[in-house]
C-alpha cells in the first residue's frame, strides 16, 4: 500500500515509487494512462508511443463509459457512466486490486484523469489521485518515456457503489434548480454562453447554471492551491450549504470541476450523468445563452 495524503499526486513522488516498485509489488501500486481525444487522435496509439514505466493504458470509451444513448440500450449523453460490473472488470483487467493505491494520468490538464479519479470513488475505492500535471509535469522532472508494455496479472478489485446519491439524470437536475442548487458548467465560455457548439445538438447552458471551466482550475499546467480553489468557487455560490451539481458536455470534464471542488473542501457534490449532449437533445427543454450574472 501506497499512501495517499490526497487526490492529487506530484510527478517527484511519483518517481519515488516507481523507482522502488518491485514485479512482487505488483497491484500495490496500479498507474493509469487514460489519455483520450475527441477526433480521430487515438489514446491508444499515443500510449503505444510512449508512456511512463509500468502504466496500463485504460480507454475512457470502453472502461470509463457506457454505450451513449445512440446506441442500442444506451444511456444518457455521449459519455454515460459505466455499470458497476463493467468497470469492476476493466479494473481487474488492469491490473487494480481492491487494496491498491490508483494513481491516473493524462496529457490534457487531468481533465480525462478526473473522470477516472471520480469514478474510483463513486465504486467506493479512495486510494486514488490524479498525477498533478499529467506527463508534462513527469517529463519536467527528468522522467522518461516507455514503449514496454508491461505484463498485467488481473487483479481481484471489486465496485460498490457509494452510498452517497452524487449522480443526477436531467429530471432530478430541473427538481435541484427549482429549489436552488448550484449548478455549474465546466464547459469553454464560448460554448456556455451559445457562441458555437461543436458536438451536441443545441447551443447555450442550462438555465441558471453559472461557468466554471475546468481549465481555470489549473495555472501552468497544475492545479491551484486549495486557497485559490475555494476562493473561486465561493464566488460562484458555493457555500457549503446550497447542492452543488457539475455538468459539460458529457460527463467527463465536469469531474474535473468536482475534483477541484474536492481540493477546495466542498466534497459533498453530483454528477449530472448526462451533461449537455443529454440536456440538449430534449427540444423541451430551455437553453440559456449568454453568460448569467455572477459567473466569473
Amino acid at each position: 500500500m501506497f499512501p495517499l495524503v490526497g487526490p492529487l499526486v506530484r510527478a517527484a513522488w511519483l518517481k519515488q515509487q516507481i523507482v522502488a516498485k518491485s514485479p512482487s509489488k505488483q497491484g500495490d501500486l496500479v498507474l493509469i494512462d487514460v489519455r483520450w481525444y475527441l477526433g480521430k487522435k487515438r489514446g491508444a496509439d499515443e500510449y503505444a508511443a510512449g508512456h511512463l514505466p509500468h502504466a496500463v493504458f485504460v480507454d475512457l470509451d470502453t472502461a470509463l463509459a457506457s454505450p451513449p444513448a445512440s446506441a442500442p440500450n444506451g444511456g444518457p449523453g455521449r459519455h454515460p457512466l459505466p455499470s458497476p460490473i463493467a468497470f469492476q472488470e476493466a479494473m481487474r483487467a488492469a491490473g487494480v486490486n481492491h487494496s491498491s493505491t490508483v494513481v491516473v494520468y493524462d496529457d490534457a490538464g487531468g481533465s480525462i484523469a478526473a473522470r477516472a479519479w471520480w469514478l474510483f470513488r463513486y465504486f467506493s475505492h479512495t486510494q486514488v489521485a490524479v498525477l498533478d500535471g499529467g506527463i508534462d509535469a513527469w517529463k519536467k522532472i527528468g522522467g522518461t518515456l516507455t514503449t514496454d508494455v508491461p505484463r498485467i496479472i488481473p487483479g481481484d478489485f471489486y465496485s460498490v457503489l457509494s452510498t452517497r446519491d452524487c449522480v443526477l439524470d436531467r429530471g432530478r437536475v430541473e427538481h435541484q434548480v427549482k429549489h436552488g442548487a448550484l449548478v455549474i458548467d465546466a464547459r469553454a465560455r464560448e460554448r456556455y454562453r451559445g457562441d458555437t457548439e461543436p458536438v451536441d445538438a443545441r447551443a447555450g447552458h442550462i438555465p441558471g447554471a453559472v461557468n466554471a471551466p475546468w481549465s481555470e482550475n489549473l495555472s501552468n499546467g497544475v492545479f491551484l492551491s486549495k486557497e485559490l480553489l475555494a476562493e473561486k468557487y465561493r464566488a460562484l455560490g458555493a457555500d457549503g450549504q446550497r447542492n452543488v451539481i457539475a455538468y459539460c458536455g458529457s460527463g467527463v470534464t465536469a469531474c474535473h470541476d468536482l475534483l477541484a471542488l474536492h481540493i477546495a473542501g466542498f466534497t459533498d457534490t453530483m454528477l449530472y450523468e448526462g451533461s449537455w449532449s443529454d440536456w440538449a437533445s430534449q427540444a423541451n427543454l430551455a437553453a440559456q445563452l449568454g453568460s448569467k450574472i455572477g459567473s466569473l
